[in-house]
């Protein structure tokens, strides 16, 4: 298995044709919150959280970690995209070892349906390749969320397997090395 702590994350934002992925900043907050509070967000993650106890929760600059890209539009967040180590006690893996990186991501959504997940997502596997060419990535979404497992299918995902997590079935892909 390879270091994955040992990646590089983009010192510098990482632009596509209409967004760009970019760390978290202070004036993401109201974002996060927004996007964790949605419903409709909530509907294939395990549900909405309260605002009030987002509100008191969320730090000053959310998701300040290496791996999380903030997906801006004409300079406002409008989603994420995740790139973390999948916790070893979950179900699906493609090692016995696990620690692989998973690919994440959630938009808010007025931002649905125009192709911004395709794009953000497709940067940050090609950013990702490019720093660690034969590292794999996996990716699990609710079977339930049919956009997902298309777009999973679409950013080059092969399904593994099927699991109960959640209280629902779950898919889970994984986009070998190119």
């Amino acid at each position: 298995m390879s270091d994955h702590g040992s990646v590089r994350w983009p010192s510098a934002p990482i632009s596509t044709e209409r967004l760009v992925l970019r760390p978290s900043e202070a004036r993401d907050r109201a974002g996060f919150v927004e996007l964790f509070a949605s419903p409709e967000v909530g509907t294939h993650i395990g549900g909405a959280r309260p605002r009030e106890d987002l509100e008191r929760a969320v730090p000053e600059v959310p998701g300040q970690r290496p791996g999380v890209f903030v997906a801006e539009l004409d300079g406002t967040m409008i989603g994420l995209v995740t790139l973390e180590v999948r916790p070893a006690d979950r179900p699906g893996h493609i090692r016995p070892e696990a620690g692989e990186r998973e690919l994440g991501y959630l938009f808010l959504p007025h931002a649905w349906g125009h192709g911004y997940a395709a794009e953000a997502c497709t940067a940050a596997l090609d950013w990702y390749a490019d720093a660690l060419p034969a590292e794999p990535v996996v990716l699990c979404t609710q079977l339930a969320n049919g956009a997902a497992v298309r777009l999973a299918t679409k950013l080059g995902f092969t399904e593994v397997e099927r699991f109960e997590e959640y209280g629902a079935e779950q898919w889970f892909g994984v986009r070998q090395p190119r």
